[in-house]
């Protein structure tokens, strides 16, 4: 099976949905907030954006961790430009999912104001928004609607993870 990236802007659900799509899968889960340095942390606490120098050490943390895992991995990761997705794929070293959570900013703003102990602040989404890079035909991405339960989704992409592992069919009357 594949590494896959869990992606979007902040509060899509990245920890929920990883969480849950690899245990469904049977794989490891690590939520990237945790691959981050202090000082990246402390500057969004503070309700700064991060430049793309302050995000490059933690992309290639996100990329080493896919690498280093043994199975598959499920990271959650913001991934928000094309750039940055590269930069994971080259860090990895091998195939990359890329699943991009995709919902309204009322939406996700809604989530992010309602939820509690989380160092990003709700004012930081406009720039989420401001810098997402949808993800492109080309990517190997696939595109998942926030609006619907859990279960569904995660069960919509797990079916999807397991369609695109099975190996092909015997050709009939082969031999």
């Amino acid at each position: 099976m594949p590494n896959y990236v869990v992606m979007g802007v902040a509060g899509c659900g990245k920890s929920s949905v990883g969480t849950a799509f690899a245990a469904r899968i049977g794989a490891v889960f690590l939520d990237g907030d945790d691959l981050h340095g202090e000082a990246n942390i402390a500057k969004m606490a503070r309700g700064e954006p991060l430049s793309d120098a302050d995000r490059h050490p933690w992309l290639d943390r996100v990329g080493a961790a896919l690498r280093a895992g043994s199975g598959s991995t499920v990271i959650g990761c913001s991934a928000l430009k094309r750039s940055y997705r590269d930069r994971i794929r080259a860090a990895a070293g091998g195939p990359v999912v890329f699943v991009h959570l995709d919902g309204s900013r009322e939406l996700i703003g809604a989530r992010m104001a309602a939820r509690t102990g989380h160092f990003m602040p709700t004012s930081l989404l406009d720039s989420q928004f401001a810098a997402l890079e949808r993800p492109t035909d080309d990517e190997n991405a696939w595109i998942a609607s926030i609006d619907q339960p859990l279960d569904d989704l995660v069960s919509a992409l797990a079916a999807r993870a397991e369609a695109t592992a099975a190996p092909p069919l015997a050709t009939q009357g082969a031999g």
